[in-house]
């Protein structure tokens, strides 16, 4: 392990800390990182100092943290490259950004619209357009994905046809790992009138994300998956596409003006957060993307790519293994699934987590992906961070090598 890394490894306390007497190799990324020493001691001392409602008092303490509540904002929309904060709306997740945009576009689509998503997607970036389908009277279309797990580029205009309202796909799968072409699907949308989201829960924490430069009209992302906490999300949007949409959750703290019959929402971003927003988990979120600026990303991101192809080829030595998704690193994240030819993926988790490696195995919350790819009871997956190292890699291939041996 080379000094950078070690000490880049120090700063996340759960590697010290894990109980069980045993190293702890953390592969399970994908579904939530760890935070570093930074992000707690932040959220801490907001806690500590700053606590209050944000928004409503005009007390130093609540001066303080809408000061804190407002300098997060500004951090992620510089994060992202927004044109403005005010295009930068803090939800409880991912999930409920997908959810927001989902339910506010469903109220200006007509029956016989279409949208589009793709068997890529994770059940957050699928079942809302698939209720908010079946409510309006819309169609649901698929975009398809080929054999080595990537989206079927040749098919983009198959699919994003005239009647094509809006699209909603991943920037990067959680079970292949491929990286989907989003400028490309941004241009085919807008060629048709249509608008686009991307779900970024997988790809925020791998590279730098601009908006701009992607094209897109809407982007979200959770704190959980880039070193940040739990309870909190982004959604971004170009403003003129978020004045249009109605917020479909209402309460405290967006409106301007209630009447017995009526009411009047606030500007932006505001309109989209309705009671206590998560004020401690965007102090947090902040501190995380600080700590991100402070790091040599480069270098960490290519020490990834180098244990993915460790991954890789470890994977395609072990007899019995079937990788699911590329098998190069091309346009792919440090994001590794396969299926053992009859093993069960949760029996190849529980023995690998018995020997202290993390790792997540099932459906992945993709059942339509799985079931295209006729994996009925899905895959494990392998996922990677900033602070793995090739000491995990090796505790995971031994431990793969030993849990066949026990399951066959």
């Amino acid at each position: 392990m080379s000094l950078e890394l070690a000490a880049l490894r120090r700063q996340f306390p759960i590697f010290a800390n894990h109980p069980g007497g045993k190293p702890l190799h953390y592969l399970d990324n994908a579904a939530m990182a760890q935070v570093p020493r930074a992000v707690i001691d932040a959220m801490a001392a907001h806690d500590s100092t700053s606590r209050a409602n944000v928004h409503r008092g005009l007390h130093p303490l609540a001066e303080r943290a809408d000061g804190a509540y407002d300098a997060a904002r500004a951090k992620v929309a510089r994060f992202l490259n927004a044109a403005d904060p005010s295009e930068i709306v803090f939800t409880a997740g991912c999930t409920a950004s997908i959810n927001l945009v989902a339910q506010a576009t469903g109220a200006t689509l007509s029956p016989g619209d279409e949208v589009v998503v793709s068997r890529l997607e994770h059940h957050s970036n699928l079942i809302p357009w698939l209720m908010m389908a079946k409510a309006r009277g819309c169609h649901l279309r698929y975009l398809p994905v080929t054999d080595d797990g990537r989206l079927d580029e040749s098919r983009f205009g198959d699919v994003i046809g005239p009647r094509c309202r809006f699209v909603a796909v991943t920037h990067a799968s959680n079970v292949t790992g491929a990286v989907s072409p989003v400028r490309k699907l941004a241009e085919a949308a807008h060629a048709v009138g249509a608008a686009i989201l991307v779900d970024g829960a997988q790809a925020i924490a791998h590279g730098s994300v601009d908006v701009q430069k992607l094209g897109v009209d809407f982007y979200c992302f959770s704190g959980h998956k880039m070193f940040g906490p739990t309870g909190i999300g982004v959604l971004w949007g170009r403003r003129n596409l978020l004045a249009l949409l109605t917020p479909p959750v209402t309460g405290g703290g967006m409106v301007g003006q209630v009447t017995d019959d009526d009411v009047t929402f606030l500007d932006l971003p505001y309109r989209f957060e309705a009671g206590t927003p998560p004020v401690t988990q965007a102090v947090g979120l902040a501190a995380a993307l600080t700590w991100l600026g402070d790091i040599d990303r480069p270098a960490f991101s290519a020490e990834e790519r180098r244990l993915t192809d460790r991954l890789l080829d470890g994977l395609s030595a072990t007899a019995g293994v079937a990788i699911v998704g590329p098998k190069d690193l091309e346009r792919r994240l440090p994001v590794v699934s396969f299926a053992v030819r009859r093993l069960h993926p949760h029996d190849i988790c529980q023995i690998l987590g018995e020997r202290g490696v993390a790792v997540r195995g099932g459906m992945l919350c993709a059942q339509p992906l799985m079931t295209s790819l006729g994996l009925a009871a899905g895959v494990v997956r392998t996922s990677l961070a900033l602070y793995n190292d090739d000491g995990d890699v090796d505790a995971f291939l031994i431990g793969l090598t030993e849990a066949i041996k026990v399951l066959t």
